[in-house]
């Protein structure tokens, strides 16, 4: 459970659990995980440029991350009101129908307890007396462990494909023995895991190539390219 001296959150770390309300109601947010895979993103300030086209990214691909067996779920220190209105502001400008829910943490509890203070400082408020959050992302798996942490500053929007490109390699890497080499995309050749031996790596992938005895790339079968789900 969320603490006020919550250790720092690191790859490997369990995801804290909390109680909120959200835009599409109250959840227990491991319940909320469930079995399945969330990404889970805090944006800086409701009815502001770069968190709506942001947003609107995510909506749009929505349906992508369902397919993986992936939940959406937002963050900032608004109220649950402001979410809401906001989103049919974003549905209009970016064509999308928003269906995953937005956390209101106005007591910026779940924000500091996630590291999404800017720098964690819970004084620091725009003249609406509204913490400031920051650009956060966190992939996190089945077993409530977090996989993936990005944070952006307020100026640069994230690039949602990147996200969805992220938790295919993740979701591949769990499924085979391998790793995923820069700009991988699911169909491209992937790296047979260092715990992998050319002994077995002959059984379990028949078309793997050595380049060098530490980097060996092989094919997936057709029917693996896409993520697990």
């Amino acid at each position: 459970m969320i603490g006020e001296r919550a250790p720092p959150l690191r790859l490997g770390s369990i995801a804290p659990d909390f109680e909120a309300r959200t835009t599409n109601g109250s959840i227990k947010f491991h319940e909320f995980i469930g079995d399945n895979w969330v990404v889970f993103f805090s944006h800086p300030e409701d009815f502001t440029p770069v968190c709506t086209t942001e947003l609107g990214a995510f909506a749009k691909l929505e349906p992508e991350f369902t397919k993986r067996g992936t939940k959406l779920i937002g963050l900032s220190a608004n109220t649950i009101k402001s979410h809401s209105d906001w989103i049919k502001d974003i549905d209009e400008i970016a064509g999308t129908n928003l269906q995953f829910p937005i956390i209101g943490d106005k007591d910026r509890k779940i924000s500091y307890a996630y590291d999404m203070i800017d720098h964690q400082d819970t004084t620091n408020v725009d003249s609406k007396g509204i913490a400031f959050t920051i650009r956060s992302v966190f992939i996190i798996d089945p077993k409530k462990t977090i996989r993936l942490i990005l944070s952006y500053p307020a100026s640069t929007g994230r690039n949602a494909d990147e996200v969805l490109r992220v938790l295919d390699s993740l979701q591949t890497g769990d499924k085979h023995r391998i790793t995923t080499p820069i700009n991988w995309v699911p169909g491209d050749d992937v790296i047979v895991h260092p715990s992998v031996s050319n002994e077995l790596a002959k059984e379990l992938f028949p078309e793997f190539r050595i380049v060098r005895p530490y980097l060996r790339f092989t094919p997936l079968p057709k029917e693996n390219t896409s993520a697990a789900v």
